[in-house]
C-alpha cells in the first residue's frame, strides 16, 4: 500500500552543517549541479554509505550496508526503527530552478503471520515550508522477497527550490518493523538489493525560470 501527501504551512528549520559530508568530484555543468551531500542517522552510520552523482547532474544514487529493522521474541524493541536524513546541497545558477521527479527503495523484507514492515519519506528544501511525505507498507505472511518502491512527483505541484538559489534537499527515510499483532512473530526490512545493499536512485527535474 502506497501513501503519499503534500504538506504545507509547516515551518522548516534551516540546516546550515551537512552531517557526515561527502564531496562529489568536480563537474562542468551549466545547469543546477548537486555538489556535496549529508548522511545521519541510525541506518546510515559512518563509513557504511557510498553515493554517486551522474555525469548530467540530474540523479544520484546512495548505497546503504547497514540500514536494517527487525522486531520478534529476544529482540530488543530499538531495534524495530532505523532512519537515515540524506541531505543534498545544490548549486543552482540564476534562471534555474529545480524538483525532485522519482526516488526509487529497493530493499528485502521477512515477515511472519501478521508483522507489518513500513517504508517512508519526508522530502524538503530548507528552509522552505512545502513538503511531500509518501509511505509503502506489507503485512506478512512473507517468506522473503525482494521490493521495489517508487516515489513520484508532479513535475509542477512537487517540491521544488526557489529560482536562481543554492539549496540544501534534505531526505528524511525510515523503515519500520510492527509485530504488535502477533508478539510470537519476527520480521526483518532491509535496505539491502540482490548485491547486499540498497541502491535509492533520485531523479531531479531541472528547468529554467
Amino acid at each position: 500500500m502506497k501513501l503519499f501527501t503534500i504538506i504545507t504551512g509547516l515551518a522548516i528549520a534551516a540546516v546550515g552543517v551537512l552531517a557526515s559530508p561527502l564531496r562529489f568530484e568536480e563537474r562542468q555543468v551549466t545547469g543546477p549541479s548537486a555538489v556535496n551531500m549529508g548522511v545521519n542517522g541510525s541506518g546510515c552510520p559512518v563509513g557504511t554509505v557510498y553515493a554517486v552523482l551522474d555525469p548530467t547532474s540530474t540523479s544520484f544514487t546512495v548505497t546503504f550496508s547497514n540500514y536494517i529493522a527487525s522486531a520478534g521474541p529476544g529482540i530488543a524493541i530499538t531495534e524495530n526503527r532505523r532512519n537515515c536524513r540524506v541531505t543534498l546541497g545544490v548549486h543552482v545558477p540564476g534562471g534555474y530552478t529545480f524538483a525532485i521527479a522519482t526516488v526509487d527503495y529497493r530493499g528485502y523484507y521477512q515477515l511472519d503471520d501478521k508483522v507489518n514492515a513500513v517504508q517512508s519519506a519526508l522530502y524538503y528544501f530548507s528552509p522552505q515550508v512545502t513538503q511531500a511525505t509518501a509511505s509503502s507498507s506489507r503485512t506478512g505472511p512473507v517468506s522473503g522477497a525482494n521490493y521495489v518502491y517508487r516515489d513520484e512527483f508532479d513535475i509542477w505541484s512537487s517540491v521544488r527550490c526557489p529560482c536562481g538559489a543554492d539549496a540544501i534537499l534534505n531526505l528524511d527515510t525510515s523503515i519500520r518493523i510492527d509485530n504488535s499483532a502477533n508478539k510470537a512473530g519476527s520480521g526483518l526490512i532491509t535496505n539491502d538489493s540482490i548485491d547486499g545493499h540498497l541502491n535509492t536512485i533520485y531523479n531531479l527535474n531541472w528547468w529554467r525560470c
